[in-house]
Order: C-alpha cells, then structure tokens, then sequence
C-alpha cells in the first residue's frame, strides 16, 4: 500500500478524533444545566466525570476487540454508541441519572472504543515517525472542543440545551460511522519502502513485541500509567472548569468564556503534535519532565491572573501539556512493548484517563464549592505537578531476560 493510502488513513483518524473530541466542550453545557434544572456545579461536573471515567475502561475493551476483530468494526460501532448516548441526552429533562447514563455511560464507551483504533493503526502505518503520526492522531481530539464550544453555546441560546445535544448527537454519529469505515491495518510486518530505524530509534525501542501480559509483569508499565495519569490530572481538571473559571478569575461573559475555551481547546490540540513531535527528537521521558516542570508554575500563577489575554494563554499552554500526554504516550508504549499489540496495551493504560477524570475534576469542583474560590484547588495542583517530575527521570525501556 502507498503512502498516499496511509496518509488518507491519517486523515480520516483525525477526523473521527475531532468528532470524539467535542465530549471536551462539556463546560459550555454546565451552566445552563445547573439553571435550568436547579443542579449543583459538581452534579453537573459528575456527568463529564462518567464520561471520561468509563471511556478510560473502554478503550481497554475496544483494544481487545480490536486485536480479534479488527480496527473497522470497533470504530464503526462506538461511533453509533457515541452518537446515541449524545441523542439520548436530549430526553435527560430533570432526570439527572439519565443525563449520566447517557451521555456519560452509553457516550462514554463509545468514545472510548473508537478513540484506540486511530491509535493503534497509525502506529503500525508509521514507524517512521512514531511520535508525530499518534500526535496527529489524537490531535483531532484536542481540536473538537474548538468546533464545538462556540457551535454548542449558540445552539443553546437558539434552541436550548436539550434540543442541543439531539442535534449534536445525530452529527457525532454521522461522522464518526463514516471515518470509521476507512480504518485498516498494513500487512504484517509492513514498513515504509527504504527506512530502517536510527541507532537512537533502536536503543529507545523494545527488541521484541510484548503480549499485555508480559508488559504487565514489568514496572515500566505501572511507571507510563502512573506519568499519564498525574499528566491528565491536572490539565482536565482545568477542562472540567473552564468557562465557569474564565467567568470568575476574568470576568467575561459567558460568549467571550465560550470563546476562550475555543482557543485553550487549539493548546489541547496543538500540544498533541507539538510535544509528540519533540519526543521524536529528545526522547519521551523528557518530553514528560518538561511538561511537569511547566506546568508547576503555571497552576501557580493561574488564579492570579486578571488579564483575559494572560488568562488565555496560560490555559492554552497548560492544556498543550496535557494534550501532549496523549501526543506521547502512544508512542512511549510502543518503543517500550512494540507494536503489535500496542491496542490493548495502551487501551488498558488508558484507564488512567478515567481514574484522573475522577480526581482532577472533583478535586477543583469541591475546592471550589467549599472556599468560594479555584485558588486552594489550582495549588494543589502545582504542588503535585513538582514532586511528579522526579518520575519520567527514573523510568528506562525494559530490558530482556536473557
């Protein structure tokens, strides 16, 4: 197959990941719900928490799947999965237990089975640039946020928001069933016509393809998980909050709040090719530490900003860091445990993702509802962010038993 098939792959990857990627403008939906249904900000905030919480285990469940089955059919089916939970919604009118099962339950598990298979068929296209290419392929899901945050905020001032997510959710599902359609793996065994990996690529690369179970028996699977989960903490718990928070620390209006989560949401996007870019050229553990060590003192500064400008732009870099977590770890998997069964490999890590959707997003909503203010929160953040640096300094690929 042709590079111009593998790059028309590319694309639809990251057009399926943009679609999967709107769950990212939940913000926009937590205010108008609160008022319209007289909920609390963490009742609301707990939908976004489901969502990403169950979307974790099922990326693990569709990486399996994807391994017997291959990529097409898990694709296609969490796009349908993903589409209804968001149509469902609409019907969630004072019932908040059926706003959570189905955006958050039934649009959980689809996203989370479609998002893996960009993942672990761009890895296999690629290993001529491993780093870049699952940049690119989760770069989509940074960017969805950016389409939708605006999009959604209008829709609900014209058509409410329940009649918001019917819309929405018939969209989704179009989209995402028809680039799904378009995944496929390369023969095996299959590489680019002339590359063969550098000296530096080999010395960083796993010398075999490790089974899940294999890779589970070592300690660098437990340190990636660990570096992805503290990563994710952080930068959600800012998406979690952010047009509510650019409302407070900056005093906006809700329309100019919309509009800076739109242009943090390119900082989610931009950072997944951005640092993953970069991790081609200084390794993936250092990639992490320079992400910790910024962003310790951006949670820093966050809540003293008055400056919407400022505002915005300390977001935009905190959230390339988190988005670049998800650039790199793809690849970080797939140097350390090859990549044929990088699938249920990373979809099992991807479990982190769900653990910190709980803690990030809880932790800042109950900081919030407690003190009257994100600054306790923000902090504390920081602080964990500072002693996290220490781990992607220790971690080193697996050696073999000989």
């Amino acid at each position: 197959m042709s590079n111009t098939n593998r790059w028309g792959i590319a694309a639809a990857g990251f057009l399926m990941q943009m679609a999967l990627g709107a769950v990212y403008a939940w913000s926009v939906f937590r205010i108008p719900l609160a008022k319209q249904f007289h909920w609390s900000i963490e009742e609301v905030t707990f939908t976004f928490t489901v969502s990403i919480f169950v979307l974790g285990f099922a990326c693990f469940f569709g990486g399996l799947w994807l391994n017997k089955r291959g990529p097409r059919v898990v694709a296609m089916t969490g796009g349908f999965l993903y589409g209804l939970g968001v149509f469902l919604a609409s019907f969630s009118a004072g019932k908040l237990w059926w706003l959570y099962l189905s955006y958050g339950v039934i649009g959980g598990i689809g996203v989370g089975f479609s998002y893996i298979v960009p993942v672990a068929v761009l890895v296999k296209w690629f290993p001529d640039r491993r780093g870049l290419i699952t940049g690119i392929a989760v770069g989509g899901f940074g960017a969805g946020a950016l389409v939708v945050a605006p999009l959604a905020t209008r829709l609900i001032q014209n058509v409410g928001v329940l009649k918001t997510f019917a819309y929405l959710g018939i969209a989704y599902l179009i989209v995402t069933m028809a680039t799904g359609y378009f995944m496929q793996n390369p023969p095996d065994g299959w590489k680019p016509a002339g590359w063969t990996p550098s000296a530096t690529e080999t010395k960083q690369r796993a010398a075999k393809d490790y089974t899940l179970g294999s890779a589970l028996k070592t300690w660098q699977w437990w340190a990636l998980w660990l570096l992805l989960f503290l990563n994710t903490s952080a930068g959600i718990s800012i998406i979690s909050q952010e047009s509510p928070m650019f409302q407070e620390i900056g005093k906006v209006s809700v329309i100019v709040a919309a509009g800076m989560v739109g242009i943090a949401a390119i900082g989610n996007a931009a950072g997944r090719v951005f640092w993953a870019w970069v991790s081609d050229a200084i390794t993936r553990r250092w990639t992490f530490a320079a992400m910790f060590l910024l962003q310790v003192g951006l949670f820093w500064a966050l809540p003293s900003l008055s400056s919407k400008l400022v505002l915005t732009i300390v977001s935009f870099i905190i959230l390339m860091c988190y988005g670049g977590g998800f650039g790199t770890m793809p690849a970080f998997a797939a140097d350390y445990f090859g990549s044929k069964n990088v699938g249920p490999i990373y979809g099992l890590m991807l479990t982190a993702w769900g653990f910190a959707s709980a803690f990030g997003p809880l932790l800042i909503a109950h900081t919030r509802q407690t003190s009257g203010a994100y600054t306790g929160g923000l902090h504390v953040i920081a602080g964990v962010m500072a002693v996290s640096v220490i781990l992607p300094v220790l971690v080193s690929p697996p050696k073999l038993n000989r």
